[in-house]
């Protein structure tokens, strides 16, 4: 029930959340003003848990209870069970739970724009400022126009494209974990 909490959460909150506590963290601990692409990395990770996890146990809970019953009967222990009958036999929910929850990550603006410091230049270390794709459109498109505008929408065009690469990846891997498990 709290990850189905969790998964309702608004983005801002989590944003909110990454300035107050992830952060100061950082800047004690790693020096720098905290606001890096180590706190946005965090704060996807901890937005996409939810939906990763529910989703996935929702594949575990569809394997039949058969399969888990056979296994058992034949002489597996629980941990063999769970590795080689449950898991591969929910391995395409579990899959579309990580592509579920890398779509949102990509398509963050709110708490990233918070917490990783939003400075338009590309990091060389896990503790540099930067600003994501999603951040720059939701900044700059209010008032861009002509070149600006066109290249703001090329940014969505390279988001679209790489969020259809991750997607067909992920059906690829999918299947040829499915020919592999036959």
């Amino acid at each position: 029930i709290a990850l189905l909490v969790l998964s309702g959460i608004p983005s801002v909150v989590y944003g909110f959340y990454g300035l107050v506590v992830i952060v100061p963290t950082i800047r004690e601990h790693l020096g720098g003003s905290g606001m890096s692409v180590l706190a946005g990395s965090v704060v996807l990770a901890i937005m996409v848990l939810p939906t990763i996890a529910t989703i996935s146990e929702d594949a575990i809970k569809a394997v039949p209870g058969e399969y888990r019953e056979g296994s058992m009967a034949l002489g597996a222990t629980r941990w063999e069970t769970v590795a080689r009958v449950v898991a591969p036999a929910a391995r395409s929910g579990i899959t579309a739970s990580v592509v579920l929850g890398m779509g949102r990550a990509i398509g963050e603006t709110m708490a990233l724009i918070m917490v990783t410091g939003n400075s338009p230049r590309f990091p060389t270390r896990i503790t540099d400022m930067t600003r994501t794709l999603t951040g720059n459109i939701a900044l700059e498109m209010g008032y861009a126009g002509g070149d600006h505008q066109r290249a703001l929408f090329a940014t969505g065009m390279v988001l679209l494209v790489f969020i259809m690469i991750v997607n067909s990846v992920a059906i690829a891997v999918s299947k040829a974990g499915d020919r592999r498990g036959k």
